[in-house]
């Protein structure tokens, strides 16, 4: 007999959601085949059979909240016994928390005294993570606790006053409604967005950038690129080198706040939020000022494919230093981005439309695309935005800037 039990998640992570089983009780199962479907606060992972056989007894049923390490179910040779449902019951009644805590832990949604958590593994518009050992905690500590979810209420009377009461509909209304709960992952988008409207001075500067070089250098290369790099040469890789040659430039925008400090990022760990059928993850494509455009686009084809089909480690989401989201792949053409806590800057992409615009005092028709960048009013001036946008802007519209380490 085989034991199923909750794997390690990740760091700061301790608890899981059963999303749904795969196999019910006396399916025959193959070594890693999928088994039951776990959902975190920052995403959602596959745990694989660790050997083949008839699954047997299942101690936790879709919804319960289970621990790292409970035991989830048994892999056994035997067909399942008529002793199974009678064994089923008080095995789920150990894995399952108390009451109070089970309150706590569905209750965050709307909470806006719930400590922040990081914005790194979790969404973010497009779209995205300890405990202090001492009164002034260390930077590590601090991006522990703030990717660490709100620790489980013990109190005996829940915070009722957190929880938002929705007004009954009409009857005739009623009976065409459907309700679905929400899955952890997008009560953690909904409290962080909420979080990060109420912690920092948001403030969004706009831009516009011609796109004609970048469209044509793809146009003349991209057979070429796709051959020898196996991915399609696309925008992200010239704005992510665009970016991080402004964050240099401008190295306030690659902050974090730290109580009365600021953390100023000598590194380039640029988050691409990518939306899933889950709700919207950033991971991290990391050293990005290291890579050339090649190396950039096929991280992040990679990371974005393993994003929607649910494969992405926890790791891989976590330590971004500055975010970049398209709304252009839906149709957008203008935004204001939500920042990725704790980072203090995220660039929005946006859809590439043809305008008139006047060039040398004529008026042309070009590819035009805005650009917006929203930053943290409390540690970036204004002047510094601009600039930054500004830098974007020079480095797309002609990316020999790039090169020449303009």
């Amino acid at each position: 007999m085989t034991e199923v039990r909750v794997p390690t998640l990740g760091e700061s992570v301790t608890e899981a959601t059963i999303g749904r089983w795969f196999k019910r009780a006396g399916d025959a199962v193959a070594k890693d085949e999928p088994l039951v479907e776990l959902e975190t606060d920052k995403i959602t992972i596959e745990v694989p059979a660790p050997s083949a056989g008839t699954l047997g007894l299942i101690f936790a049923k879709d919804g319960e909240t289970v621990g790292v390490g409970t035991l989830l179910g048994q892999i056994t040779d035997n067909p399942v016994g008529a002793n199974a449902k009678a064994a089923k019951a008080p095995a789920k009644a150990a894995a399952s928390p108390p009451p109070s805590q089970t309150y706590a832990m569905h209750s965050q949604l709307g909470s806006t005294d719930a400590p922040p958590r990081s914005g790194e593994s979790s969404y973010v518009p497009e779209t995205g993570a300890g405990s202090a050992k001492n009164s002034r905690n260390s930077r590590s500590d601090l991006q522990m606790e703030i990717g660490n979810a709100p620790r489980l209420s013990t109190s005996v009377n829940p915070p009722v006053a957190t929880m938002q009461v929705r007004t009954p509909s009409p009857p005739q209304d009623a009976a065409r409604e459907e309700r679905v709960k929400l899955t952890r992952l997008r009560q953690t988008i909904a409290r962080r967005l909420k979080e990060v409207q109420n912690t920092a001075a948001m403030l969004t500067t706009f831009n516009e950038a011609d796109m004609s070089y970048i469209m044509a250098v793809r146009t003349q290369h991209k057979d070429a690129f796709e051959k020898k790099h196996g991915s399609k040469l696309g925008f992200m890789g010239f704005f992510t080198k665009a970016c991080v040659q402004a964050l240099k430039d401008i190295p306030a925008v690659n902050t974090e706040v730290d109580g009365t400090h600021i953390i100023y990022k000598n590194y380039y760990h640029i988050g691409v939020a990518v939306g899933t059928d889950r709700g919207l993850v950033v991971p991290v494509v990391r050293d990005c000022d290291q890579k050339s455009i090649g190396e950039i686009e096929k991280a992040i084809a990679d990371v974005g494919k393993r994003a929607r089909n649910g494969q992405l480690r926890i790791e891989e989401m976590q330590g971004g230093s500055f975010t970049i989201t398209n709304g252009g792949v839906y149709g957008s053409l203008t935004s204001t981005p939500i920042l990725n806590a704790p980072q203090s800057g995220i660039l929005g992409m946006h859809n590439v439309q043809h305008r008139a615009v006047a060039i040398g005092g004529n008026v042309e028709i070009r590819p035009m695309m805005y650009l917006a960048l929203t930053y943290d009013h409390r540690v970036i001036d204004g002047k510094e935005a601009v600039t930054f946008l500004t830098r974007v802007k020079q480095s797309l519209e002609d990316p020999t800037r790039l090169v020449l380490d303009l």
